[in-house]
């Protein structure tokens, strides 16, 4: 675990937890990346990570991307995140979410937790039975088909500056993972003429995609040589990776996934294959974007969908100012959160 503070310091984290319950077997960990421009709420995975850095290294990337991402949709809110150490088929248990929810109450209100990959609903009714920071439930919905709302709406944007139209009709979508998000985003496509190709670890998934959109399924590995208009990672992170990237066969990435790139760098490889990049935290933001204004209050779902539609205005903008400044995509993203970030802490120093 040697280096963690020295990233801790490097990436501007406040906080990272380790937590364990001896009674139930709960494993987790809990990043607070910022809370500068408020509280910092993020999901809640659990996953089968090969080990305890896999998941201490997850949940800092997360919990970063998500301040980047609050901030970017000029949200009041800072970046954290949370993962459970386990199998979410068969290792859910109402004590281990409960006792998951002492450790988030012990927080104080600085980290507030949602529903995430491998966890649901249902799940956060008994992490709600032990702290009130926590968003979600059955009573509220999921904010799944809010991040597939918002990932469509981005792909107009891409659309638009790789095709000169933001109509997706007649266009290929290959989608990776086809679960709560990635099926809603599917909906949207197919509803509006999109043709489907589509891979999930799931078959169940993937066939209900093809009976319902009449999507053509291929192998997992086979989904990063499909010849395509478009690929849209939507299940775990670094779908975009050394192995693959010189496969793809797409003009554009974007997709409802977190840290879609494995690494950096592969953004400028992207780049010289003449394929756009679609940043995750800017394009996938519909699903926070619904969290927070649901626990604000006050807003119907169809006014937070207008608010979602910003989505494509934002990665309007971005794509232009790229081309202008000679930046990539990501790199625009980047600053546009940093500096948000940044005014936010001017002024709470300030006051």
């Amino acid at each position: 675990m040697s280096g963690y503070l020295d990233r801790m310091a490097d990436q501007g984290f406040e906080e990272v937890v380790l937590v364990h319950d001896a009674e139930t077997g709960l494993k987790a960990a809990i990043a607070i990346h910022s809370t500068a421009r408020g509280p910092a709420l993020g999901g809640t995975r659990m996953w089968i990570y090969p080990n305890e850095e896999a998941a201490v290294d997850d949940v800092m990337c997360l919990a970063r991307g998500m301040s980047y991402k609050s901030a970017a949709a000029e949200l009041p809110l800072g970046g954290g995140k949370g993962v459970i150490i386990g199998d979410p088929r068969h290792d859910k248990s109402e004590a281990l979410f409960r006792a998951y929810g002492r450790f988030v109450d012990k927080m104080n209100g600085r980290f507030i937790t949602a529903a995430d990959m491998g966890t649901e609903e249902k799940d956060l009714d008994c992490v709600r039975l032990e702290t009130d920071h926590v968003v979600g439930g059955s009573q509220l919905g999921s904010p799944s088909p809010f991040t597939a709302y918002g990932v469509w709406k981005g792909m107009k944007a891409c659309a638009n500056e790789v095709f000169g139209t933001s109509n997706l009709s007649g266009l290929t979508v290959a989608v990776q993972g086809v679960g709560t998000v990635g099926a809603a985003l599917c909906r949207h496509l197919a509803e509006e003429g999109a043709r489907l190709i589509v891979t999930d670890l799931d078959g169940e998934k993937a066939a209900k995609a093809e009976d319902l959109w009449n999507a053509k399924v291929v192998g997992h590995d086979q989904i990063y040589t499909q010849k395509c208009d478009i690929f849209a990672p939507c299940a775990a992170g670094g779908a975009v990776n050394a192995d693959n990237v010189e496969k793809l066969q797409c003009k554009v990435v974007a997709g409802a996934a977190n840290n879609v790139l494995k690494d950096d760098y592969l953004g400028e490889v992207l780049h010289k294959h003449g394929i756009l990049y679609a940043p995750d935290y800017i394009i996938n933001a519909g699903g926070i974007i619904f969290v927070e204004y649901s626990r604000q209050g006050g807003k119907t779902h169809d006014e937070i969908r207008q608010i979602i539609n910003r989505i494509e205005e934002r990665l309007t903008r971005l794509f232009t100012r790229a081309r202008e400044e000679n930046l990539l995509p990501q790199q625009v993203a980047d600053l546009t959160a940093e500096e948000n970030l940044q005014v936010k802490a001017d002024l709470s120093r300030s006051g």
